[in-house]
């Protein structure tokens, strides 16, 4: 395994503390030379200076992982900077990395300026379609969508507090897994006096749940299947138990916007019904016992292949943590519509995914699970499955949705995965070269680039033709 290069997190602390390399060498009782070794990455952290390390600035060991707050920073700035508009302007990997860790603040302010750039972008687009009388009453578009991504990565996607309350659930509404539903309505009705109706998708004003806070009546398309109605059946249940608490982890300064607090109220909702549907216990018992078999959890706990997923990226309960994976899901145009990296694999925020993914190629087989051993630039090797998923969408009249959803973890997770069975781990020489996207990865020999590096200076010879768009021409 990699040794960990933590020089640049060292470095990033001490300057942030205003000390000197002989000052903070001093207090860690070794010599400036050997710390200035230490901050290039040139001799390793040793156990007693990393414990040393945080007891001397008061931070928790999770600072120094791997993968952590600086990491994913340097990433989203080196990935703006790969914007055309940064072309004529020479910046290093090695510097953005190096703004991340030394000046978040400053890398963060950047990132806030490009976002703005790119809205105001946007709105200019916008504002020219409208003009010529294509999308009239079209306003700005808006992203609260990134803000509660962010909230749910910050969390890892895992909430204790809504764990308790679907457990609480259990317990007081006495559920009983075979028929969950009825348990549900029950504890609508004792406790909140609230009335469930199943009624046609015309009568429900087109939607699939319509609570009636006035009249205390939730009405419920009869167009949803049963496994579909005990979700949002739970999801109520939710939003009406965990009223304050959801106001209270909604209130986050991060979360700017009331369509911004919607939105991550919804979500923290939706993993509330997931912890009920599928309890923490019983489903990682369940998960580890059939190796992650995703259908096989779905069947058992009556519930859909991506909700299964879902739940498969909350197991992050200390003592009874399940396989860290990652999750995409993306739709036939590759727009991503859902991510979370509990491996420390790093998402295109700001441009498209790499084609490399066999999240992509699902679209080519569908309902067929299809798995991909892959490495990205730095080493890193993912074992990953993807397959499609579609919504259930009412009636025939209703256009078919249809999405792509990848799961994968880091390669010494897999074999604890059903679906590696018969694939060669250990030959990283087989593996799908991948990246994040075009503009960020070094990879000159890709076949698939769709835009030239910004790691590679663009030098093409009008004379030569080679197999990999955008490639540098070297020799004769």
């Amino acid at each position: 395994m990699a040794e960990a290069k933590l020089g640049g997190k060292v470095r990033a602390l001490r300057r942030r503390h205003r000390l000197t390399q002989a000052a903070l060498a001093e207090r860690l009782g070794i010599s400036p030379s050997y710390l200035n070794l230490i901050e290039h990455d040139r001799r390793p952290l040793t156990a007693r200076l990393l414990l040393e390390l945080a007891r001397l600035f008061e931070v928790d060991l999770e600072a120094f992982r791997e993968g952590g707050a600086d990491d994913q920073l340097g990433d989203d700035l080196e990935e703006a900077f790969g914007d055309p508009l940064f072309d004529e302007v020479d910046v290093t990997r090695e510097q953005l990395k190096e703004v991340a860790a030394s000046a978040p603040g400053v890398a963060k302010g950047v990132l806030q300026l490009y976002r703005a750039y790119r809205s105001a972008r946007a709105a200019l687009d916008t504002m020219g379609t409208r003009l010529a009388g294509d999308l009239p009453g079209l306003d700005q578009v808006l992203l609260p969508s990134e803000e509660v991504n962010d909230l749910v990565q910050r969390a890892m996607n895992y909430w204790p507090s809504l764990e308790a309350g679907a457990e609480a659930l259990w317990r007081d509404a006495a559920l009983d897994g075979n028929d969950l539903a009825r348990g549900l309505v029950a504890h609508l009705e004792r406790v909140h006096r609230v009335e469930v109706r199943v009624v046609t998708l015309a009568e429900s004003g087109g939607a699939l749940r319509r609570f009636d806070p006035d009249r205390r009546v939730l009405h419920l398309a009869e167009s949803l299947p049963p496994r579909g109605r005990t979700f949002q059946l739970a999801h109520q249940v939710g939003l009406l138990d965990l009223e304050g608490e959801l106001d209270r982890l909604t209130a986050d300064p991060a979360l700017t916007s009331d369509d911004a607090r919607a939105l991550a109220r919804g979500v923290l909702a939706n993993y509330f019904a997931g912890a009920v549907l599928m309890p923490y216990e019983r489903f990682h018992e369940a998960a580890r016992r059939e190796r992650h078999d995703v259908e096989v959890l779905g069947h058992r706990f009556r519930t859909s292949f991506e909700q299964v997923c879902h739940r498969l990226t909350t197991l992050r309960r200390p003592g009874a943590e399940g396989v860290p994976f990652h999750m995409v899901r993306v739709d036939i145009a590759g727009n991503i519509s859902k991510r979370f990296s509990g491996d420390g694999i790093r998402f295109a925020r700001f441009s498209g995914a790499c084609p490399r993914w066999n999240v992509h190629a699902a679209f080519l087989t569908p309902g067929m699970i299809r798995v991909q051993l892959s490495r990205m630039p730095d080493g890193a090797a993912y074992f990953c499955f993807a397959r499609t998923v579609h919504k259930d969408r009412g009636s025939y009249r209703t256009p078919q949705t249809v999405y792509a959803l990848g799961m994968g973890c880091a390669v010494e997770h897999a074999p604890q995965l059903v679906y590696a069975d018969g694939v060669d781990l250990d030959n990283l020489d087989a593996a799908v070269p991948i990246g994040i996207t075009c503009r960020v990865c070094e990879r000159t020999d890709c076949q698939q680039r769709a835009f030239p590096s910004l790691q590679q200076r663009l030098q093409l010879d009008p004379n030569v033709k080679t197999l990999a768009l955008f490639a540098p021409v070297t020799g004769r």
